[in-house]
């Protein structure tokens, strides 16, 4: 799936890749005000009608928050966890635990990945709640779901140009389709979501706010009265959420999107602003965080750069772009990462590649050329 699950080299420059916070405390200019994390079928009151929930994720990224927001005589759901028991039990016992016994009128999902639809329709179908998503969110989430194979020969071309031996590309076969399994069935309809688009809970208006990048039509919630922002993976603490390229839109440049979308969002969000992100902690410092991520993508692409003076493919480059060996449980993240940073320069004119006779892509800096 593709997740914010990789420490990048960013992470770890920033500083950001911190101990979790034991009660307030500021680092490097962000500000965890709330504490420790709630234990699963737990929560903490994170802001005003809003409650803090987290489920266990079985990766890496270990976690996944959950808000509950106060809507009259039941609650509103940002974001579901992933289809396992053990998420399904952490959903039981906060239904009957802090959520009171009361109903979930409404599931809002930021975007498509498995850790946040998970349990959108096991959620949806239990208490006849409606669905709400961005339309392409939920139409690529549908089309992932049914999609179990076999592997298309798009996909084996993609990853052979990547670098891939016939070992892994063998596994991506067998291992293809597995999307579906983490997600219960989806509800047939949906309520659409877009940039702009107020929706009333409780009577407080929420105004939804549409990035891209880590996934097509990513939707954040703004309460602009106390300026609370539910930021999904658009806006993480500690981590750079994944940007990645993958095997349906080979030629795409996600990273153009997504640094477009951080320069939107700082020249929108005041500093004020309280976030409440899927994974991490709830912070204080916007601007310090978005500052962070683009200046660690920008440190990545010069890095980058300086490794593509000799022809590379996209697995020879991890080295530049995470902090830690990239083994086979990652390889597709880190592969589309890679992949998004060099589609990056190429359309920045900055780089170039070349298919050899064996499908595979060489990568070269085009300064290195211009300057030799």
């Amino acid at each position: 799936m593709a997740e914010a699950a990789i420490t990048s080299k960013q992470a770890v420059d920033e500083g950001v890749a911190a101990p979790e916070a034991g009660g307030a405390e500021t680092i490097r200019g962000l500000t965890y005000p709330l504490g420790p994390a709630p234990a699963p079928g737990e929560a903490v009151e994170a802001a005003r009608g809003v409650l803090w929930l987290r489920l266990p994720l079985p990766m890496a990224l270990d976690h996944i928050n959950i808000y509950a927001i106060a809507d009259g005589d039941g609650w509103t759901v940002v974001d579901t966890g992933l289809l396992t028991e053990i998420s399904i039990k952490g959903w039981e016992d906060a239904l009957a635990g802090p959520l009171g016994g009361k109903p979930v009128k409404r599931v809002i999902c930021t975007h498509m990945h498995p850790d946040h639809i998970g349990l959108a329709g096991w959620l949806c179908e239990r208490s006849d709640a409606p669905l709400l998503m961005s339309r392409l969110e939920y139409v690529t989430a549908r089309m992932l779901v049914i999609d179990r194979g076999p592997a298309p020969k798009e996909g084996e071309v993609f990853f052979r140009a990547a670098g891939w031996d016939e070992a892994r590309l063998q596994k991506y076969r067998d291992d293809f389709g597995r999307f579906g399994s983490a997600v219960s069935p989806m509800p047939q309809s949906y309520t659409r979501l877009s940039e702009g688009d107020e929706i009333t809970i409780d009577e407080d208006v929420w105004t939804i706010v549409v990035g891209s990048g880590h996934s097509p039509e990513h939707v954040c919630l703004w309460r602009k009265s106390d300026d609370v922002f539910i930021s999904g993976d658009q806006i993480l603490p500690r981590i750079s959420s994944n940007i990645s390229v993958w095997p349906t839109e080979p030629e795409q440049d996600p990273l153009a999107d997504w640094l477009t979308s951080l320069d939107r969002l700082r020249g929108l969000l005041p500093e004020t602003t309280f976030v409440l992100p899927a994974h991490g902690e709830p912070f204080y410092g916007v601007t310090t965080r978005i500052d962070a991520l683009i200046r660690g993508h920008q440190v990545s692409l010069t890095r980058l750069e300086r490794v593509l003076k000799t022809p590379s493919r996209a697995i020879d480059v991890f080295g530049s772009l995470f902090a830690r060996p990239i083994g086979d449980g990652v390889l597709g993240m880190a592969t589309g990462e890679s992949i998004a940073h060099l589609n990056y320069l190429a359309g920045q004119g900055r780089a170039r590649r070349e298919r050899d006779a064996d499908g595979v892509d060489w990568w070269t800096a085009t300064s290195m050329e211009t300057s030799a």
